[in-house]
């Protein structure tokens, strides 16, 4: 076994246990971070005065995209599934997961963008291996 191979095994092994490393690392803390924070958004609506509460549900709200924004990001980054790291294309299908804090609060852009998001990523992977497919043959 030559180093980049054992490197590659380290790789996918960090990448599958835990939160892993690199860009696995930063979208999975992009998605553990983003979407829990709507139920301390809800905390926070709750404390303020009335007058702030549409600044707070839109300062999450611009979140929310911006955690779309950097999966896209790391998508543009690694743009061939064959040449993303281990796992990064299960992990960018994850910003779907955006859809549930977005369907809470009545924010309709992420509930179209997550979903879309996710299947963006389905189909291009499955773009992918099929055309690999057909270039073996």
């Amino acid at each position: 076994m030559d180093l980049n191979s054992a490197q590659r095994i380290t790789q996918a092994e960090a990448a599958r246990t835990g939160l892993g490393t690199g860009p696995n690392r930063r979208l999975r803390l992009t998605l553990l971070l983003g979407m829990p924070m709507v139920f301390l958004v809800f905390g926070i609506m709750i404390l303020v005065p009335k007058s702030l509460r549409d600044e707070v549900l839109h300062v999450y709200e611009a979140g929310i995209i911006g955690c779309l924004l950097h999966y896209a990001w790391v998508f543009a980054k690694y743009p061939r599934h064959a040449d993303r790291p281990p796992y990064l294309t299960r992990d960018l299908a994850m910003g779907g997961g955006f859809y549930l804090p977005s369907l809470m609060l009545g924010f309709w852009p992420g509930v179209i963008a997550a979903p879309a998001w996710a299947l963006f990523v389905g189909i291009t992977y499955a773009v992918e291996v099929t055309r690999e497919r057909n270039d073996h043959r």
